[in-house]
């Protein structure tokens, strides 16, 4: 696999679009990450580190949808940083997600952060994906 977090974004796509409650992916630091703020924006339900199955581990993400209407909370996840093209942004050029309203989630010196996070913390660094 050449783009690990591209499979993660993937996965969570897939199982969105196929209205499963669970989804399970291998595990990585970085994808951790990632998971951990999709839950402290809403994006998910809830989500559970499994290490002891193997070495690698495995991250299992319950999905979130609405209660009535079944309509999921992401919309959309969108890779922008890809293995053969590096996107980088500083504080100047920081995207805004539909104005505000989704989130781009940043790799930087201070890890795994959200745009408006860095904006605040006035670093810049690679932009992963767009969650809306």
């Amino acid at each position: 696999m050449t783009d690990p977090i591209a499979d993660f974004l993937t996965r969570l796509r897939n199982a969105v679009k196929a209205k499963h409650r669970v989804v399970e992916i291998p595990a990585s630091k970085i994808k951790k990450e990632m998971t951990k703020i999709l839950k402290e924006k809403g994006y998910i339900l809830s989500y559970k580190f499994d290490d002891e199955k193997n070495y690698q581990g495995s991250i299992k993400i319950a999905l979130k949808y609405h209660p009535e209407s079944g309509i999921p909370a992401i919309k959309g996840l969108k890779r922008i940083s890809k293995p053969g093209l590096r996107r980088y942004a500083n504080t100047d050029t920081m995207p805004r997600v539909l104005n505000g309203l989704g989130v781009a989630i940043l790799s930087t010196s201070k890890g795994v952060i959200t745009d408006k996070e860095a904006r605040e913390l006035n670093v810049g660094g690679e932009v992963l994906c767009y969650v809306y």
